[in-house]
């Protein structure tokens, strides 16, 4: 008998939607919904819409240990965060993965806008969604070649006004309004709210220094701001400040005019090589953040798992903590973390 396709059902409409292809496309289909402690899904009555049952697994600590740790030390060392993407590669294709195929799963599916496929060469290739608006590679980039093996995205050629017309045929209600990659864990409440609640923030106050070296003002906590910020940082000039750089160290916020915010280059460290590591430059096209339109560049690889991104223009805003994502055609060649 064929093994069974695990759907991660999290009550969102494109998870319901890929439960639903699934299902109509012959596979034997069950729902698994990890409980982070942040949710208040009732996923019995999804599975009944879905004609499914569903399992939950219980990943409260992990998802405190690995993803909403790993969010506020990020912001205690001077960084901009990705959760989204440690969660997927942690939690839902880490925890998720493990018990969907201890309850006889072959492959993990997700509501993902996104492709995998093997190539000739046998290696698994992530690849970008059909629907270009919506297409969310960029958050799976980090996925491992065990991983993307036992992936499924029954969504992957789909657009999103297709899958809201399918969820409506279907009478597919999700309870859940926000989208997949926004920061589940905060309840809609502001970052920073979040953060004194959590993480124990107290603001330090520090000085605000022009990129001539001269004080200009003085800042109320560096978790406050992030790279390319231009709202909030209350120095009058000729022309709006932004955020250039947060000096960890000595508690000081750079800043300058938006000429000096741009990058030819950037570094990044834990670097995925999905399509394999090179043995020298490749041309391809980076996104050093979600919403940013690929940039040219040339990766080339470094000792460990390092690498350095050449953009052939300067790009704006390079944010340590984020990812950077690189491309070649719709295929996903590497992903890494943005260092200084």
């Amino acid at each position: 008998m064929e093994q069974a396709t695990a759907i991660a059902i999290s009550g969102g409409m494109d998870s319901l939607v890929a439960a639903r292809l699934l299902q109509q496309s012959g596979h034997r289909v069950f729902g698994i919904h990890f409980i982070s402690g942040y949710e208040n899904v009732q996923t019995e009555g999804l599975g009944r819409a879905l004609g499914i049952e569903i399992f939950a697994v219980d990943c409260r600590r992990p998802f405190a240990d690995q993803v909403v740790s790993y969010f506020v030390n990020a912001y205690k060392h001077g960084e901009t965060p990705n959760p989204c993407m440690v969660c997927n590669q942690r939690i839902k294709f880490g925890m998720l993965l493990e018990a969907a195929r201890r309850l006889g799963a072959a492959r993990l599916a997700t509501g993902h806008y996104a492709a995998c496929e093997k190539t000739a060469s046998g290696r698994m290739q992530l690849k970008k969604g059909a629907d270009p608006e919506k297409e969310q590679s960029y958050f799976l980039a980090m996925l491992d070649q065990e991983q993307l093996a036992h992936a499924c995205f029954p969504l992957a050629g789909r657009s999103r006004k297709e899958v809201a017309e399918i969820a409506a045929k279907h009478g597919l209600e999700p309870v859940l309004s926000r989208e997949s990659q926004d920061i589940c864990f905060t309840r809609g409440r502001h970052y920073l709210e979040f953060l004194s609640e959590y993480g124990g923030f107290t603001p330090a106050q520090g000085p605000i220094i022009d990129t001539e070296g001269r004080q200009i003002g003085t800042h109320r906590g560096l978790h406050r701001y992030t790279v390319g910020q231009r709202r909030g940082i209350g120095c009058p000039a000729t022309e709006p400040y932004y955020v250039i750089r947060l000096d960890i160290a000595q508690n000081r916020l750079i800043v300058g005019f938006q000429d000096k915010l741009h990058r030819s280059r950037c570094r990044i460290r834990g670097t995925n090589w999905i399509a394999g590591k090179p043995a020298g430059p490749l041309s391809v096209m980076t996104k050093i953040r979600y919403r940013h339109a690929p940039a040219a560049s040339e990766i080339i690889p470094q000792a460990d798992d390092r690498a350095l991104i050449r953009f052939e223009s300067p790009q704006p805003a390079i944010t340590p903590g984020q990812a950077a994502v690189c491309y070649q055609g719709d295929a996903v060649v590497a992903g890494g973390w943005i260092d200084e």
